[in-house]
This record gives C-alpha cells, sequence and structure tokens, in this order.
C-alpha cells in the first residue's frame, strides 16, 4: 500500500488552551506524543470574520473580501433582503484541495465545514456526515460514497442541530453519548478511506468538538454562570470526554498511516460565551441612527386569542417539563421558518445604517451608503468617514451596568483591514464585544440573571435578556501541530495565519495558487523537503 503523504486531523472549534492543558497532563495522550515531536505553534483566525469564514478562509487560503463568504445569512447586495449564500455556491474562489487535484495529486477530502462538493476531484469527498454548520445535508464524490458509508457506518447519531438539545441532565447525558458515538463511528469509515492508501493529501474534521463547546461549556467551566453542579456530577466534563474519544480516534488513524507527516488543526477556539450582540439592534435605534419597524396593530380574532392563550399556556407549564419539550416545539418551528432566511428587523431603508448578520461573538453594522444601498442616506467618502467614526465613539461609550466595563472592545473599519473584489458583500463596521465576563443565558440553569443593561450618556439605559441556549463561543485563536519525517520538534513563537495553510499544501506538492492572502509556513515547508524521498512523476 503507497502510504499517505500528508495526512490533516481537525479538530472543529476546539480550545487550544484545552488541548494543550489535558494533552501536557496525559488525557490526551495522542496530541501529547504529537507535540512532543513535532513542530507546535498558535494559528489565528481572520479578524471579524472567525465565526462564519474560518473554514472557507482556511481552504481558500484569502479573505471574505475575495471569497466572498462572511456569514450564513447575508445581505443580498442591491437590496434590503437576505439571502443563504449556500443557495448560490457558498464560495466564489476555489479551495485549495481543488488546485492540487487537477495538478494530478490525489486527494480525499471529508466533512471539511461549509465546502461544496468537487464533482472533478482526483479522489473523494464527503461533506456534512456529521457537523455543527449543515447547509447542503450529506454529500459525496463519487457520488455512491455517502451510500455505502451509511450503509455500513449509518448516519451520525447526533440526528438534529445541536441547538435543539434538550436541556435536562437526561438530555446532555444523550447529547455527549451521541457526540462520542459519532466519533468512533466517523473513525471507522475513516480509517476505511485512509487504508485505501495512494493519497496525497488526506483531510478529515472531527466536527463534535464545535457542538459540545458551544451546548455545554458551562458545564466544563465552573466559573460561568450557568454552571450546575448537580449536571456536573451526573456528566462529569461534557469538553473533555468528547476530547478524548477524538484523540483516541487520532491515535487510530495515526497507526494506519504509518510514518507520514502529520497535520492537527484547530483553527479557532471556544470558551465562555460573552458579549450583548442581541442588544445591537436597539443600542442603533437608540443612538438614532437606525429607525424600528413601523409598529402594526395588534391581531384579534380567534387565531390571535389562541396564539395568546398557547403563550400563556407554555409559561404556565413547569421548568423541567417546557425543557424536556422544547426541542420538539423548536423543531416544529424550524419547519416554517428555516426555508427564510431571517429579515433584517428595522427599517433599513430609513436608517443611516442597520445590523448586519455576521455573528454573536462579532456584530455586523452596515452603512446605508448612498450610490450602494437602493435608498442610500449616507453620501461616501469623507461624510460616511465622519459617520463612521461618531458612531465607533458612541458604540465605544457604551458600559456594562453592573461590571463598569465597556461592552465593546472595538469597532473596526472593514475597509481599512480588507480589500478584494467582494468587499462591498462585507459590513462596513465590525463590532467586538468584550469577551472577558460571561454572559448569563435564560434557557440554562436555574435562576441566572440573563440580562445585559447597556448605559451610556446617548443611549441612556438599553436593557435585552440573552435567550439564545449556547454557553460557549469562539474565539479567533487556535493551535496546530505538525510532526513527521523531517520536521524539527520546536515551538514556534509567532502565531500562524490560517490563511497560509492553503499556500503552505500547494508549495509542498508544486503546485501554484491563482492568489493567496497568506504565505507557505517555512518550517514546514523545510521539513517536508528535508524529509521528502524522490517523487514519482504524475502520470
Amino acid at each position: 500500500m503507497t502510504p499517505t503523504k500528508v495526512l490533516v486531523l481537525a479538530i472543529d472549534a476546539a480550545s487550544p488552551v484545552l488541548l494543550e492543558r489535558w494533552a501536557e497532563d496525559g488525557t490526551l495522550p495522542n496530541l501529547r506524543s504529537l507535540m512532543t515531536r513535532g513542530l507546535v505553534g498558535s494559528t489565528r483566525s481572520v479578524d471579524g470574520f472567525h465565526i462564519g469564514s474560518t473554514w472557507p478562509s482556511w481552504s481558500t487560503g484569502v479573505t471574505p473580501a475575495r471569497h466572498g463568504l462572511h456569514y450564513l445569512v447575508q445581505l443580498r447586495p442591491g437590496t434590503y433582503e437576505t439571502y443563504r449564500p449556500s443557495e448560490e455556491g457558498l464560495m466564489k474562489r476555489e479551495p485549495f484541495w481543488t488546485h492540487l487535484s487537477r495538478a494530478g495529486r490525489r486527494v480525499a477530502v471529508l466533512d471539511v465545514p461549509l465546502s461544496t462538493v468537487d464533482r472533478g476531484l482526483n479522489g473523494v469527498q464527503m461533506v456534512e456526515w456529521g457537523g455543527h454548520d449543515a447547509v447542503f445535508g450529506i454529500e459525496s464524490h463519487p457520488t455512491d460514497l455517502a451510500g455505502r458509508i451509511l450503509s455500513t457506518f449509518g448516519a451520525h447519531p447526533l440526528a438534529t442541530p445541536c441547538d435543539q438539545i434538550g436541556r435536562t441532565l437526561d438530555g446532555y447525558r444523550d447529547f455527549v453519548d451521541r457526540l462520542v458515538a459519532g466519533v468512533r463511528a466517523r473513525t471507522k469509515w475513516t480509517l476505511d478511506l485512509l487504508g485505501r492508501g495512494g493519497w496525497d493529501l488526506f483531510v478529515q474534521v472531527f466536527t463534535e468538538a464545535h457542538c459540545v463547546g458551544h451546548q455545554c461549556w458551562h458545564l466544563h467551566d465552573p466559573s460561568h454562570p450557568a454552571n450546575d453542579s448537580l449536571f456536573v456530577a451526573g456528566l462529569g466534563d461534557p469538553l473533555r470526554s468528547v476530547y478524548q474519544a477524538i484523540d483516541a480516534g487520532i491515535g487510530q488513524l495515526l497507526v494506519q498511516a504509518g510514518d507520514t507527516r502529520v497535520v492537527v488543526l484547530s483553527l479557532h477556539g471556544m470558551s465562555h460565551a460573552f458579549g450583548a450582540q442581541f442588544l445591537l439592534r436597539d443600542l442603533l435605534i437608540q443612538l438614532g441612527v437606525t429607525q424600528p419597524l413601523p409598529t402594526t396593530p395588534a391581531p384579534t380574532g380567534a387565531a390571535a386569542r389562541a396564539s395568546v392563550a398557547l403563550r400563556a399556556a407554555w409559561r404556565r407549564l413547569p421548568r423541567s417539563m417546557r425543557d424536556s419539550i422544547a426541542p420538539f416545539k423548536d423543531r416544529l418551528l424550524q419547519r416554517h421558518t428555516v426555508s427564510t432566511p431571517p429579515p433584517l428587523g428595522v427599517d433599513a431603508p430609513r436608517s443611516r445604517c442597520f445590523p448586519h448578520n455576521n455573528g454573536l461573538a462579532v456584530g455586523g453594522i452596515r452603512l446605508n451608503l448612498a450610490g450602494r444601498e437602493p435608498n442610500g442616506l449616507v453620501e461616501p467618502g469623507s461624510v460616511a468617514r465622519a459617520f463612521e467614526d461618531e458612531l465607533r465613539r458612541d458604540l465605544l461609550d457604551i458600559v456594562d451596568e453592573r461590571t463598569r466595563r465597556p461592552l465593546i472592545r472595538r469597532v473596526l473599519r472593514t475597509r481599512d483591514h480588507y480589500d478584494g473584489e467582494h468587499l462591498k458583500l462585507l459590513p462596513d463596521l465590525l463590532v467586538e464585544w468584550d469577551d472577558v465576563t460571561p454572559v448569563g443565558n435564560s434557557l440554562v440553569g436555574r435562576g441566572v440573571d440573563a440580562s445585559v443593561r447597556a448605559v451610556s450618556p446617548k443611549t441612556g439605559r438599553v436593557t435585552g435578556t440573552n435567550d439564545f441556549g449556547r454557553t460557549g463561543e469562539h474565539r479567533p485563536e487556535g493551535l496546530f501541530i505538525a510532526a513527521g519525517p523531517g520536521i524539527r520538534p520546536r515551538r514556534l513563537e509567532r502565531s500562524v495565519s490560517i490563511l497560509d495553510f492553503a499556500p503552505t499544501f500547494a508549495t509542498i506538492f508544486d503546485v501554484a495558487l491563482p492568489e493567496s492572502d497568506g504565505t507557505a509556513i517555512p518550517e514546514f515547508v523545510d521539513g517536508w523537503r528535508a524529509g521528502q524521498l524522490p517523487r514519482e512523476p504524475v502520470t
């Protein structure tokens, strides 16, 4: 069997702090072994876009200003309507493995989040066998690969989106058990494909870490406001359980791969949920730069009375009963809402700016710019820049009434940091919420005050409640490990951009990328060349 030349194993959205801590104390023995004999470094995702654009930026090697994807719901150019980029091919640039394939390299690309199937790929590809961000459903190349994997190894045990889990002790236990079972099943079918041999590049992503981080951070972190000692006593640490399962899977794949070069990645991290993205709309309204939707008369008649009665009945149910049936209620509601992207929720044509979907950790704001938007109210150039400067100052003046800390750490002007043909698809301003203080959650934990009171001279007090079930949120920092022939063990002092990996893989296989915003990682490239056997000609 011809050995795989480069094996890439990614742990989606795993905390780099936990990976290193648990590797050091022996909780993750296979990662520990790789770290002791390999190149270890930190990664940094794309500023302001590490929620929706991490994987597309890694796979293309260019920023969202060039590949055009910053979130799963975006503003349709020339309108005030939202749309799903997945309906139009997702990205506007090709991933690096397509270029490798065209150059004759044989590749396997498995469950890379937010990627589309390349029907002409020289190798195999699978998307969304199991993943946090599922937009296409299970697809593969060749087309029968998905069916063969499903019939032999089954579907991923977590059959519903992780935001729909039951938030009871039994619900969390079932959730974690399904994730661990998913890791083990993923390992089995990955071993089967890896064992076919002859791969130049083989990529698999363990997406289970993403889900457990979002949903169970409060059960890992004793300082989280929603931490529940009774749940922890019954569950242990869910993150530890899932990370250990992934480490065991990596160990099995390393044995199968033999003496090859291995890259382990966590491109963006995870920690406690933070910020007040749920207040951004109201804050902009209070600042007078965004107009609320016109009020509409309250519905009347039998349907309205039934709706009021149902809401009242729901509130009267015991908390335990609401927790147990909430996933079914959410599933029913999702059937009626998932096909239509959410509206902006403000009167955008009459606003000088409005919220622009970009995730919870970093909010987006778009100017209603004359000549770009249908009813643009802000003139481009010096007028727009002055407006942005004032808005930035006003946003940075807002503090959390309880802690007196600023609610917002930075407000970035996107065009000062990014350039590209699709810059117009991105928010104009990026609102980075302060991440020091964990935010409470009304759906998780008993007696947790999930309200945030934002105050400033211009906004007054603006109060809102976090009604989203996630207790973990992304961080832009990640981790990588590279080990194998020619790669010298050491720790990189600098941080590596996630944009650097596409040109790195292209360079070691002598394949040119049309364009890249990153640069090849010399320590990996030099190690590859030092340990490389004479390459067989491509036929």
